[in-house]
């Protein structure tokens, strides 16, 4: 039972981590207006941060979602959903941020021309945006991933996995030998 888990959690992590590749990409090609950029530190079309975000937003978050909080006669689990979401994301990019300074010398974004922002590391227009990505993911996301898992054959999920898990240790392992992706902000 704690492998089917700790599976279920990878690829979890996983579906979360290519979202935020997809959500990268697109914001490069409609927001910034640079074009195609893989904006991934890894070669694959996945961003672990992103992955481990969603895990953490749907290990904390998911028993808000359950419960029905009301102030009066409404229901504001959603509006805290969003919230608890902002501010989780935004520690999380900014600490994230200075991991990646320490680590690499410069981190993947520079938010320094955007409203409300903090050393271009956060900004109002980036929580928000991961306000409304937390909510996807708390509410669609997760239970979709969950009924796919469910209701697939376990074998095939299975393998699935471990291919998957493959490829993602083995572009984590050729990073350091092979170069940066890490094409600046």
């Amino acid at each position: 039972m704690k492998l089917k888990r700790l599976r279920d959690i990878f690829l979890m992590f996983m579906a979360c981590a290519f979202l935020g590749w997809i959500y990268e990409v697109l914001v490069g090609l409609l927001e910034t207006h640079v074009g195609y950029v893989n904006r991934g530190f890894l070669f694959g079309p996945y961003l672990p941060i992103y992955g481990f975000g969603g895990i953490i937003l749907i290990a904390l978050l998911m028993p808000i979602r359950n419960k029905k909080i009301h102030l009066g006669r409404l229901n504001i689990s959603f509006v805290l959903v969003f919230l608890s979401t902002m501010l989780i994301t935004t520690i999380l990019e900014l600490v994230g941020s200075y991991f990646m300074e320490l680590i690499m010398g410069d981190w993947l974004w520079d938010y320094s021309n955007y409203f409300c922002n903090f050393e271009g590391r956060i900004a109002l227009w980036s929580s928000v945006k991961f306000g409304l990505g937390g909510l996807i993911i708390i509410y669609l996301i997760e239970p979709a991933i969950r009924f796919c898992i469910e209701k697939s054959n376990q074998k095939a999920v299975n393998i699935f996995t471990v291919f998957l898990g493959i490829i993602f240790i083995v572009d984590l392992g050729l990073r350091p030998f092979l170069g940066s992706n890490f094409i600046g902000k």
